[in-house]
């Protein structure tokens, strides 16, 4: 567990540290293709989205718990509110300022959700 004196406030946390975080936890945990968009510009209301694929419904679960705990372990912050845990298929964790996406790989093949932003910024997150 993580000391309270050492995590940020939220508002001290960066958005990009944030994405990247989540970007790194879902890459630990075997997400498939880890992506991060810099959305900020095109979309106004968030400036990351951190994209993942899984290849099952128990995998999606994991990374949901996975990271929710590291992002929160991180940065002391956790999801204003999340979309789709139960039917595991398309999960988003809403962070305000970084939105993931975790999808069935089958799922994010159809709604190619990538395509909508190829003209925006891909962050590296590799360490």
């Amino acid at each position: 567990m993580v000391d309270a004196d050492t995590v940020p406030e939220m508002t001290d946390v960066d958005p990009r540290t944030l994405a990247v975080a989540a970007a790194r936890v879902a890459d630990a945990e075997k997400a498939t293709d880890v992506k991060v968009l810099e959305v900020g510009d095109v979309l106004g209301v968030t400036e990351f989205f951190v994209i993942a694929g899984a290849s099952n419904r128990r995998l999606v679960r994991r990374l949901v718990d996975a990271i929710e705990a590291g992002c929160r372990d991180q940065t002391g912050r956790s999801p204003v509110r999340t979309e789709g845990a139960r039917e595991q298929q398309w999960v988003l964790l809403d962070y305000g300022d970084v939105v993931v996406h975790l999808f069935l790989d089958e799922i994010r093949d159809f709604y190619e959700i990538e395509r909508l932003y190829r003209d925006v910024p891909v962050i590296d997150w590799s360490e």
